[in-house]
């Protein structure tokens, strides 16, 4: 997976913005301000952080070793970090897209809930 068809897919959801908060290498992408994907910009293959449930992460790192790790530069527990290099399915790597925009999503204010509800 490329770098645009990540970052259109992680575009088109609702109440998604992006920014370069960290520098000019990595690109954030957040849902009502709060961050659901980092993406290194100067790594080859992209590399691209994902929140996950806790006991999902643990799964998903042991049955794909070379290409689903600890993410990071993030909390391990909660994040993971997803080698593009091809070998994971596309399926898989949108499924886990919208697994971490879910999850920061669920952890909106009552307020930022309604907001994007509205948009």
């Amino acid at each position: 997976m490329n770098i645009d068809t990540f970052r259109d897919y992680c575009l088109a959801k609702k109440g998604v913005s992006e920014g370069l908060p960290f520098g000019p290498d990595n690109l954030v992408l957040k849902v009502m301000g709060k961050i659901f994907s980092i993406i290194s910009l100067d790594e080859v293959p992209l590399r691209a952080n994902l929140k996950c449930d806790p006991e999902r992460a643990i799964e998903l790192r042991e049955e794909f070793e070379d290409n689903i790790l600890p993410g990071y530069h993030m909390n391990k527990q909660h994040w993971n970090t997803l080698i593009l290099d091809g070998r994971l399915d596309p399926k898989l790597v949108f499924e886990l897209i919208d697994h971490s925009y879910d999850l920061v999503v669920d952890g909106l204010t009552k307020k930022l809930k309604k907001e994007l509800e509205d948009l």
